[in-house]
């Protein structure tokens, strides 16, 4: 049976890992706060570039979604998120050279 944990007064059992408690023991308090830092970027939901609603979301590795209704644009990115430091280095770049 599945207890609940607001009527019993217990604690969460993932607190601070978060979705790294699927792990357990094993790996490490380190590696699993590194891997914890990836999943949950690449869950998150971001921006989208062409219709600007928090509604663009992973599909697989390097592809990205919007899921709006009225946009559904696919685009590429990295791999945990859709802009990479990589990425917005050369944005700067390109727009300096445009200004010029």
């Amino acid at each position: 049976a599945v207890v609940s944990t607001q009527s019993t007064g217990m604690s969460k059992k993932t607190k601070k890992v978060g979705i790294t408690g699927r792990y357990g023991p094993r790996y490490g308090s380190t590696l699993k706060k590194r891997a914890k830092i990836c999943m949950d970027s690449q869950r998150k939901r971001y921006e989208c570039n062409f219709c600007g609603k928090q509604s663009l979301r992973r599909q697989a590795v390097g592809i990205w979604q919007c899921r709006a209704k009225n946009c559904r644009m696919i685009s590429t990115g990295g791999a945990y998120a859709p802009i990479t430091p990589g990425q917005s280095g050369v944005k700067l770049v390109i727009g300096r050279i445009d200004k010029e």
